[in-house]
């Protein structure tokens, strides 16, 4: 009697897996057999330093340019048109290039990003180095641009001072009281406040937890609004770099007042992240509106075990 021979059963092929997404630095994923690693990292050093060198330069040719000319001329809305520049120019840096820096363009914002956890301090002086640069330039160019016009012959210094931040005698606001303007201690708190403000809603609107997609927004419009703020007071410097740049082809006495326009919107900012530190319940390093660095590793096995970083 003939036995019937089993049937080989048929090899079933494995599933295909589909490329796992591991947050660098958050998990680390063990794999068995990987047959293929593909890693994607965010813009190096360099690309970030010219996206906040070049935001900071539309920033402060926006801003001081509309405010230069717009006094010459008469043209343009007064502080408000000043106001609305540079909201709309720090809105458009932060859609253009936003996702390669974080889209920080003040040497206030980085500070209070770092101190929030959300940037690293070794790319602080980096960063500030490159908005100093981008500002200088945009300044630099108004300045030149100015010195061509023959009514401002021997007057150019005179002309871009306009634009400067100062307070007491050089309080814009001095100018239609008599000399009077904000002292020192009113300008102090308008700068710090209003950075404090600003700062951290920028670190709100770029949580993690939060609609990225209208964060330029929300960051520009209260740009424009402190600046409307602090107009009359100082000139609304809210960003150490755009007093800077101001100041250089400024009168003599830009220079010697513009230790408050860093200090007082550093410890601003430095207010911010710390609050924001204090309830934000695990700060990550995105560097705002910048991309997390992402690691994508196609496997064979099923087999995946996730462990916690150390």
């Amino acid at each position: 009697m003939s036995q019937d021979t089993p049937d080989t059963p048929t090899p079933t092929p494995a599933p295909a897996t589909a490329p796992v997404h591991v947050n660098v630095g958050e998990v680390f994923a063990t794999y068995e057999d990987p047959v293929e690693m593909v890693v994607t990292t965010g813009p190096g050093l360099v690309a970030q330093l010219g996206a906040e060198a070049f935001g900071t330069f539309f920033l402060v040719l926006a801003g001081l340019g509309v405010a230069l000319y717009a006094g010459v001329t008469g043209v343009g809305g007064g502080p408000v048109a000043v106001a609305l520049a540079f909201g709309i120019a720090v809105l458009a840096s932060a859609v253009a290039v936003g996702h390669v820096s974080g889209g920080h363009f003040n040497p206030a914002v980085t500070f209070g990003a770092a101190v929030a956890g959300r940037t690293a301090w070794r790319d602080v002086l980096p960063y500030w180095l490159a908005q100093l640069v981008g500002g200088a330039f945009a300044s630099g160019l108004l300045f030149v641009a100015a010195a061509s016009l023959p009514a401002l012959a021997g007057k150019e210094r005179a002309f871009f001072s306009s634009v400067a931040n100062g307070f007491g005698a050089h309080s814009p606001i001095a100018a239609q009281t008599g000399g009077e303007g904000f002292g020192l201690l009113g300008a102090l708190l308008i700068e710090l406040v209003v950075t404090a403000v600003f700062v951290g809603v920028i670190l709100g609107a770029t949580d993690r937890r939060s609609a990225h997609q209208q964060a330029p927004f929300a960051i520009g419009l209260t740009l424009a609004i402190g600046i409307l703020i602090a107009i009359p007071v100082t000139n609304a410097a809210l960003n150490p770099a755009r007093a800077t740049a101001a100041a250089i082809f400024s009168e003599s006495w830009a220079f010697t007042q513009l230790w408050l326009f860093w200090v007082a919107p550093l410890a601003g900012a430095g207010i911010a992240g710390l609050v924001y530190r204090a309830f934000a319940a695990e700060p990550v390093r995105d560097d705002l509106l910048g991309e997390p660095d992402i690691e994508e590793i196609i496997v064979t096995e099923e087999h995946v075990v996730e462990t916690p970083s150390s």
